[in-house]
């Protein structure tokens, strides 16, 4: 977190001024007002305010003292609160406070344990004061004393952040636009233009020669989706799905028929090695990671309570080596867990390879003819079924693919050093030209992976929903022996689960993004997790997770911006339920 400067001013007294005066605020105007006697004080959100001292960094000397007050700054603010308020109009100012006030780079507090350290906790970058002080304190004795906030706390868990975040340039850029809309309306398809472009693929300038349009993750640059020559932006500044309905669509449609590129090379990965490497891990996970050289295990890490602290994918490239993978945004607190819970004999170690290993999916039901011819080896379904890897050239290019799909597709990740991704890319994109591949972005990703009922950590599985409750009891290895978690499953199991996540299809064509609530009944009985728009089977799709007698439930309404729909409980999946396509 860092320091800005934060400005308000006091009106002059007015018998005018009600004495019952409640604290309020205008988000669209951008301003609130709090009572003084007899008067007003009025701050708001300026779209420019400024980083004090050394570029944000505050000096242990600095004690209970204010700045000069800059009225221009201002100004914006009083404007937009005289419209509203015509009082103010006629009143004069007493004063203009300028303080400092903490913010974090995305404007959120900052929570949890500091790692490396064992005991070091902070619980800072309250730009809301003392608003949430008497939950964040809560929360901060369950972590202190137990270990665990007691809840799923990930929008303000200090491990969102990372590396990229930390220089005070890039906190102060990024902090000032986090301050800037503190009030304003979040657009779901709106990116933030701080401190871009930082973190840059090999394939970052192809991509956008051929119309990547980029969005940002953990301070990566990824494609969210690809413009024809020509073709006009479409509008975010809005809560609908249609403007980007047919960019998206038509990458969906590529996958589902054709073939595909996608640079994923923004996963953050990580090498476990050792001797205790396969024993520690299989303690770690729910999975069996325990397998012969050349498997691929979707698997989750747990809690003690059997909740999923994290959802990715273990690869053993040898005996006494394990590639681990994981999303872009979840790198530090992947890893951090991964480390935090080593056996400390020296039998195993952790190094981050985010950076030497670039990634391209090639996704879709032509993507073996591809592969097939620009690869040494055979990539039939026998030599090369699906959750295994294992190393070939592409071109003349050493790489390692790995045979899975998160878009319920035939599919591999190929795995590259930076160095030779340029050509794998350009190979691969050569003997596809005839078929017709094309680029793919992130907003196809999470189209597609709705229809096919693939989870997406931090918004359908956190660390307050287990497998059982969300439907991967399937990824669980109950016969492995003990694993982290074990124990609170198996109570699970034998009382059974007392929710669980259901996927609904919408008959109308609502724009859901989640958080939605879910109505049946006249009553709310639940709120969505993440929804989007699927353009295979043409109709929105949910998640949301249901209690009680309302798991039975086959029917429900879900409404979005003020809108209603009847939605339909789907049944596994609502693309290839029997996952034909992604064996075949």
């Amino acid at each position: 977190m860092t320091v800005v400067e934060h400005q308000y001013l006091v009106t002059e007294k007015s018998p005018r001024v009600p004495g019952d005066l409640p604290t309020l605020r205008d988000p669209d105007a951008n301003f609130y007002v709090k009572p003084e006697p007899g008067a007003m004080a009025i701050g708001g959100w300026e779209k420019e305010t400024r980083a004090v001292f050394e570029r944000g960094k505050l000096p242990m000397a600095f004690g209970q003292e204010l700045f000069g007050g800059e009225l221009d700054r201002i100004a914006e603010v009083v404007e937009g609160a005289a419209a509203r308020i015509p009082i103010l109009n006629e009143l004069g100012i007493r004063s203009v406070v300028n303080g400092p006030i903490p913010i974090s780079a995305d404007g959120e507090p900052v929570m949890g344990l500091a790692s490396p350290f064992d005991n070091f906790f902070v619980a800072c970058g309250f730009t809301s004061g003392i608003a949430a002080s008497g939950g964040a304190g809560r929360a901060m004795s369950h972590w202190i004393l137990d270990g665990d906030p007691g809840m799923d706390l990930w929008a303000f868990d200090l491990r969102r952040f990372g590396r990229p975040h930390t220089g005070l340039g890039y906190l102060c850029q990024s902090a000032i636009e986090a301050y800037s809309k503190y009030y304003a309306i979040a657009r779901p398809e709106e990116e933030r233009s701080a401190c871009r472009p930082l973190r840059r693929s090999t394939l970052y300038d192809m991509l956008v020669s051929r119309g990547a349009v980029m969005g940002t993750k953990f301070g990566w640059e990824r494609a969210n989706f690809f413009l024809r020559p020509g073709e006009a932006r479409p509008e975010v500044e809005t809560f609908e799905r249609a403007p980007l309905a047919g960019v998206v669509g038509r990458e969906c449609r590529a996958i589902r028929e054709n073939v595909a590129l996608i640079d994923q090379s923004s996963f953050s990965k990580f090498e476990v090695t050792g001797p205790g490497a396969a024993r520690y891990l299989n303690w770690l996970a729910a999975g069996n990671v325990d397998r012969a050289p050349g498997s691929v295990v979707y698997t989750q890490l747990l809690n003690e309570r059997g909740g999923i602290e994290a959802d990715l994918t273990i690869m053993r490239r040898e005996e006494e080596r394990f590639l681990v993978v994981t999303g872009s945004a979840f790198g530090t607190r992947d890893g951090e867990r991964i480390a935090r819970l080593m056996p400390q004999d020296g039998s195993v170690t952790l190094g981050d390879v985010t950076s030497a290993l670039a990634v391209i999916n090639i996704c879709g039901p032509r993507a073996r003819e591809v592969l097939a011819g620009a690869a040494e080896g055979d990539v039939d379904n026998n030599a090369f079924p699906y959750m295994t890897c294992r190393d070939l050239h592409i071109g003349w290019a050493p790489a390692m693919a790995a045979r899975l799909t998160y878009v319920g597709e035939l599919g591999w990740e190929i795995y590259v050093a930076p160095e030779y991704a340029a050509h794998v890319y350009e190979r691969l994109w050569q003997v596809g030209e005839a078929l017709g591949i094309v680029n793919a972005g992130y907003k196809a990703i999470s189209s597609l992976r709705m229809e096919k009922g693939y989870l997406y950590w931090g918004a359908d599985i956190t660390p307050d929903d287990s497998p059982l409750e969300s439907g991967l009891g399937f990824a669980v290895a109950w016969k492995k022996g003990d694993f982290l978690g074990r124990d609170a499953l198996l109570t699970q199991r034998e009382s059974g689960p007392t929710r669980k996540l259901m996927q609904f299809r919408l008959d109308d064509p609502l724009p859901v993004y989640g958080s939605e609530a879910v109505i049946a009944d006249g009553r709310v009985v639940g709120m969505t997790t993440s929804g989007d728009f699927g353009h295979t089977i043409g109709a929105p799709i949910v998640f949301a997770y249901l209690a009680g007698d309302d798991m039975a439930l086959r029917e429900v309404e879900i409404e979005a911006f003020g809108r209603r729909s009847r939605a339909t409980a789907i049944d596994r999946c609502a693309y290839d339920p029997g996952g034909s396509r992604i064996r075949a």
